[in-house]
């Protein structure tokens, strides 16, 4: 069994470079700022994706 944490939710893509927005669903936003990948659960398969950058709104 993996333990995982949900820190964010897709919302929707933003530009033509790749971003997507996230909702936090974390308390702690700035978390954000120290992560380096991102395991995407997107329902049949689990995607291991690198943060290139991270800006806040």
């Amino acid at each position: 069994m993996e333990d995982l944490l949900q820190v964010g939710a897709i919302t929707q893509p933003h530009g033509i470079h790749g971003e997507v927005k996230v909702f936090p669903t974390t308390n702690d936003v700035k978390r954000f700022n120290k992560l380096k990948e991102v395991i995407l659960d997107t329902g049949k398969e689990k995607i291991i994706l690198e943060i290139e950058g991270v800006k806040f709104f």
